[in-house]
């Protein structure tokens, strides 16, 4: 019998490899260059840093950073320039270095086992006929992979790293399409005058893990056709192909393009947003990539769908059959719930770079003004790229559940539409990328507890759920270690920053004093845009003062976050945070991090207590910041706004957080700053601070741990990116990829 089971047992297993060697498998990205088992170290290495799958895979990353941990953070932890930069010495060592040789194979040996993966794409479509050849073209104007890739300014590319991380994670096929910032967004400086200074340093590919394709393409601005070198990017499984126009081709102003994310007039603008649609399309069809659903992340690609048309024509279709074929193979997702945030251009600018589609099109300048106007007999209504985007696109979403509604609302003219319900657009709630933004100080407590499989993800995989067995003396310990290590990396770059402005020693010594790891600590990170209203906390100073000095129950408040350059009112709220941090009551209790980037985010994300979030409502699209201190056993304190009214649980038994303030607006702005600042002021005082300084014998904040733990298991299964995906993947591409085949 044993002989027999043991035959069978085999039998089976042959049977299971032999069913599982004819499963079709993503195609698998470059990784740099070709490695050899004899190759150098160092282009060993290399070969790995080029596959931005380090980013998110612990023991990559811990191989890169080992190379010299100390030159790797004065890289910022940019693994390429770090092996520029590495000392011959060391590299030598490293070469005979047997132990660090067996972690990088081991490394290596999860790379290569992760690529040829099927993942979940490949498990549940890559056999049916009609959807294994789905492929997604995503277009988008940033994206914040790492911060040592600087093509990214706030949540909108911090958004489409992580879409392009999930879509490798679950082996969906997906080519991205941006720009290659040679000078990102900008470096944010605070000067002892309390201005903010905008620097813009020049980046140098060859520091970057980017990879010349050897291939270019020729886009036409206007009258001019401009060259656009195709550089690539590769994420794990993803590829995503970078528009480069510093080229000597080109004349100095076309050179400068791509320059600065965001930067420059509305003239610059224009000519950024047609190489990224007009440029990205034509850069797809040069590497050959067929994609069969084309999703525009924002309305900044929205030129594409212009190309597209004018391409279909040419082989004899009307504008109507060609601009039909483009909507049913296009999804479009708008951010922005507020029309004034929605890109606009003066007619005779759109006509000095786009008249020219109207005669490709067959349309007269009117007819062509009309594809981006909400009102299509207002002849002085400007081109709108969002209306543009709509009108072509047979599916669109908003990024949150109150959001697709905000945006039915909005966008009822575009449609002529008697009610929002006729509104055409629905909603995929954003999410985060998980390894992403679990701190490395938390690994080892998911590893014990939660036993995570991240290498074979599923959009509704859910190991959070072993949160409920762990004890409320783990869970608190976790999170008092995170508070501790997040305060020893704050310190030590607040001294850096401190010292660099010339404050004394003594001074910072002594602030430092007042910085504590055992004090409620709340973070405060983000876009400074005016509807966040960053400083609403201060709105009573003296209030505030009394909850921050408190000798027994302290408070303490990080900030960071960016505006744009030429918003002066986002600035503002910079200046007034970095004036309260100067203040005798705030002194050491109210802190503002510079230079607001990737890396800051995950550090406040994992250590602070508390996340705040005060939005005027309805304006916030989804806020995805919030959605990462779950990760780490924080918790959030909200406007019902953005993704929060479908995380929020109020009922005692499943409280994860705090709802602030209430769903109906107040009459006026400033009653609304004062009924929402007296929310938070409130909630704690009664609340917050009680639940969390409120210990047991054994010094556990029973309570504050019973809404860890709830944080942990409610918010992020619903909110990781992957579940996001899932979500495109049956609401909107699965079926745009077979509209779109019935061609």
């Amino acid at each position: 019998m044993v002989k027999r089971s043991t035959k069978r047992r085999a039998a089976k297993k042959a049977t299971s490899k032999k069913a599982a060697s004819k499963r079709p498998t993503a195609k698998r990205p470059a990784t740099g260059m070709k490695l050899g088992i004899s190759a150098p170290i160092d282009q060993r290495l290399a070969c790995l840093a080029h596959n931005l799958w380090w980013s998110w895979n612990p023991a990559a990353r811990d191989v890169l950073e080992s190379m010299d941990p100390a030159l790797f953070a004065a890289m910022g932890n940019n693994p390429i320039k770090t092996l520029k930069h590495l000392h011959p010495t060391r590299l030598a060592t490293l070469a005979q270095d047997r132990v660090f040789h067996q972690r990088f194979e081991d490394a290596w040996t999860q790379l290569q086992a992760y690529l040829d993966s099927p993942g979940w794409f490949g498990r549940t479509h890559g056999g049916k006929a009609g959807e294994k050849n789905l492929h997604v073209a995503y277009f988008c104007m940033e994206y914040g992979i790492h911060e040592c890739l600087p093509l990214y300014s706030g949540g909108l590319g911090i958004l489409a790293g992580d879409h392009l991380k999930s879509a490798s994670d679950l082996g969906i096929p997906l080519t991205g399409v941006g720009i290659l910032w040679k000078k990102g967004y900008y470096r944010q400086e605070l000067t002892n005058e309390g201005d903010i200074r905008a620097l813009y340093p020049e980046y140098d590919f060859s520091d970057l893990p980017v990879t010349d394709t050897g291939k270019t393409v020729q886009v036409p601005i206007g009258r001019a056709k401009i060259t656009a070198k195709i550089w690539s990017l590769t994420v794990g499984k993803v590829t995503l192909y970078l528009l480069d126009t510093d080229t000597q081709e080109n004349k100095a102003k076309d050179r400068t393009l791509t320059h600065n994310l965001y930067g420059g007039d509305d003239d610059n603008r224009i000519r950024q947003e047609i190489l990224l649609g007009v440029g990205g399309l034509l850069a797809l069809q040069e590497m050959g990539v067929k994609p069969t659903v084309y999703h525009l992340n924002e309305g900044h690609a929205a030129f594409c769908n212009l190309e597209r048309a004018a391409q279909a024509m040419e082989s004899g279709r009307s504008f109507e059959a060609a601009k039909e074929e483009i909507g049913r193979s296009s999804v479009f997702t708008t951010h922005t719930p507020v029309p004034a945030g929605n890109t606009r251009y003066p007619i005779d600018l759109f006509n000095r770079y786009m008249k020219g589609y109207g005669t490709k099109l067959g349309l007269s300048n009117q007819s062509l003004l009309a594809l981006g106007r909400e009102d299509e007999s207002d002849r002085n209504e400007p081109f709108c790229m969002t209306v543009l985007a709509l009108k072509f696109a047979a599916r669109a979403n908003g990024v949150a559940e109150l959001h697709g509604q905000t945006a039915r609302e909005m966008w009822m003219k575009t449609f002529d539409a008697s009610s929002p319900e006729q509104v055409p657009i629905g909603f995929v709630t954003n999410g985060v990328h998980p390894q992403t933004w679990i701190s490395e100080a938390a690994e080892p407590f998911y590893e014990k507890h939660l036993k995570p499989k991240w290498n074979d993800v599923t959009p509704s995989y859910n190991p959070w759920k072993k949160v409920g067995r762990v004890s409320d003396e783990e869970l608190w310990g976790l999170r008092y270690r995170l508070r501790q290590a997040f305060i020893t990396k704050l310190r030590a770059h607040l001294r850096n920053q401190l010292i660099y402005h010339g404050e004394p020693r003594e001074h910072i010594n002594d602030l430092f004093d007042v910085l504590r790891d055992d004090a409620l600590t709340i973070g405060f990170a983000r876009r400074f845009a005016t509807y966040k209203r960053a400083p609403l906390i201060f709105k009573d100073q003296k209030r505030i003062a009394r909850l921050l000095g408190d000798a027994d129950r302290p408070i303490q408040l990080i900030f960071a976050g960016k505006a744009h350059p030429r918003d002066d009112e986002g600035n503002a709220f910079a200046r007034t945070i970095l004036e309260m941090t100067r203040k005798g009551p705030f002194r050491g209790r109210v802190w503002f991090v510079e230079n607001y980037d990737q890396s800051i985010g995950r550090l406040l994300t994992s250590g602070v207590d508390l996340w705040l979030n005060n939005p005027v409502r309805p304006m916030e699209a989804s806020g995805t910041s919030g959605m990462k201190p779950p990760l780490n056993a924080g918790l959030n304190a909200s406007i019902l706004d953005g993704w929060w009214p479908e995380g929020y649980r109020g009922d005692v038994e499943n409280k994860n957080g705090w709802a602030l303030g209430e769903m109906d607006p107040q009459p006026t702005s400033a009653k609304q700053d004062a009924f929402d600042a007296e929310a938070i002021y409130s909630t704690l005082e009664n609340e917050i601070v009680p639940c969390f300084y409120d210990r047991d014998a054994d010094g556990v904040p029973r309570e504050w741990t019973r809404l860890m733990r709830n944080s942990m298991t409610t918010v992020f299964p619903k909110f990781s990116s992957h579940r996001m995906l899932g979500d495109y993947m049956k609401s909107y591409y699965m079926p745009t990829h077979r509209t779109a085949a019935k061609k």
